[in-house]
């Protein structure tokens, strides 16, 4: 059942009748796309945005995942090879590098590009240039990956050495040289819509991208230390530590100010 604006996906009249056994539903700003128990696809919403798949439906055959873009998805099938539509400059026409997307594990996106992980370590990238769908920068430093993580404009891999490779938009997190022999050990990586935070073997946090947006943690460096876990919102970063209190940092106007509930935080 949907509802909402009928332009971005709340009207799937259209297709009432094959919305059945559905197993996951996905979406784009304006589309949705929902797999079926048969690993078929029933795709409603903006045209353009992915709402439309009849140009590739007789492909859409044994769908195991669908990821999305901005405006655009790309369905991994059971042989390991990706089936994309949608917008082209969000990552919906991936023909360019249609030949090497084969034996895919995982696929990761920004707002407007698209990455796949595969049994190797090695990555490819589709999509808008600026916002992470090329990676031709970082190819060589592309092996081993073990994990991908995504901004709105910007990829960041981890890589089984714990080190880090970062691509895409500079502001967004895809330039993280000023940090670079920060980034060891790294365990995990975290990201708001522009800035992406790591958490280190030694439970420190290591942030790189836009300052606005939770890039700049120094403030409260001193602060981050056995760290748990770490939440973003879209501009924004909450860290929970071993003694459960919480430290915040990034836009104040997505939570960077959490002096107000600290006692309720200790808590946690």
């Amino acid at each position: 059942m949907t509802w909402g604006n009928l332009d971005f996906g709340g009207d799937s009249s259209g297709v009432k009748d094959q919305l059945k056994g559905v197993h996951q539903v996905h979406s784009t700003s304006r589309a949705f796309a929902a797999i079926l128990a048969d690993g078929s696809v029933v795709t409603w919403g903006d045209r353009n945005s992915g709402g439309d798949s009849s140009g590739v439906k007789d492909q859409l055959k044994g769908v195991q995942q669908v990821h999305a873009t901005d405006g655009a998805f790309a369905a991994i099938l059971a042989d390991g090879s990706v089936v994309t539509w949608g917008n082209p400059d969000c990552g919906g026409d991936s023909s360019g590098v249609k030949d090497q997307l084969k034996g895919v594990q995982q696929v990761h996106a920004t707002s407007f590009a698209f990455a796949a992980i595969f049994a190797d370590g090695s990555v490819v990238t589709w999509g808008d240039r600026t916002s992470g769908g090329d990676s031709s920068g970082v190819k060589d430093r592309l092996k081993g990956v073990q994990q991908v993580h995504a901004t709105s404009f910007a990829f960041a891999a981890v890589l089984a050495d714990g080190s880090v490779v970062t691509w895409g938009d500079r502001t967004s997190g895809g330039d993280s040289s000023a940090v670079k022999d920060h980034l060891k050990g790294v365990q995990q990586v975290h990201a708001t819509s522009r800035a992406f935070a790591a958490i280190l073997s030694n439970r420190s946090v290591v942030t790189w991208g836009g300052r606005n947006s939770g890039g700049v943690s120094s403030g409260v460096k001193d602060q981050l230390k056995g760290v748990q876990q770490v939440h973003a919102t879209f501009r924004a970063f909450a860290a929970i530590l071993a003694d459960g209190s919480v430290v915040t940092w990034g836009d104040p106007r997505f939570c960077r100010d959490s002096s107000a509930i600290a006692a309720q935080a200790a808590n946690l």
